[in-house]
């Protein structure tokens, strides 16, 4: 009696882009670790500006709603999201202690999906290990990010956010590689 193995619908995506990706990542991840301070400004920015846009796009859909108690709520909510943008890039180093427990609640998150997903890879791509570490290491960061706050707050979301870029665009670029020679 002959196994066939099942069909896997976790490929990865073959392609150019795969890539060029993976390489942004580790570029950017590099520069965040070489100027921790500006990178924590510069998310703590970027993020307040998505609140920012994001208020905004939940007003205008707040006035489109029909019905009293759904306009109301959705105000409500655009008016919160706004006001917390614009309390952040008002002053972005306050925004920077906030973001940094955000961010290393959403690092250790990540770090733990990771791990699962990388135990999933492990039948399809040999390269599944590094995937595995950089889960870990997101792991251990979330950890320090709340161990360390508020006081390494300026450079230490920075410099995870860099390490965590670098990571991710090289286990990007290996687990593509090692599937790419295990369905050859």
């Amino acid at each position: 009696m002959r196994t066939i193995e099942p069909e896997t619908d976790e490929q990865v995506v073959s392609s150019g882009w795969t890539t060029a990706i993976a390489i942004l990542m580790i570029l950017l991840g590099i520069i965040a670790i070489a100027f921790p301070f500006f990178a924590s400004v510069a998310s703590t920015l970027i993020f307040g500006w998505v609140f920012i846009f994001a208020g905004i796009t939940q007003i205008v859909y707040a006035f489109q709603s029909r019905g009293a108690g759904k306009v109301v709520g959705k105000l409500i909510l655009g008016l919160l999201y706004l006001l917390a943008g614009i309390l952040i890039v008002v002053n972005p180093l306050k925004g920077v202690l906030a973001l940094t427990l955000v961010l290393g609640i959403t690092i250790f998150l990540q770090g733990i999906i990771q791990v699962s997903i990388a135990f999933q890879m492990r039948r399809i791509s040999p390269n599944w290990g590094l995937m595995l570490v950089s889960g870990i290491i997101g792991i251990i960061f979330g950890i320090f990010v709340w161990s360390n706050f508020p006081f390494g707050a300026v450079w230490l979301i920075g410099t995870f956010i860099g390490i965590n870029l670098l990571f991710d665009g090289v286990w990007m670029l290996t687990l593509h590689s090692g599937q790419q020679r295990t369905l050859q």
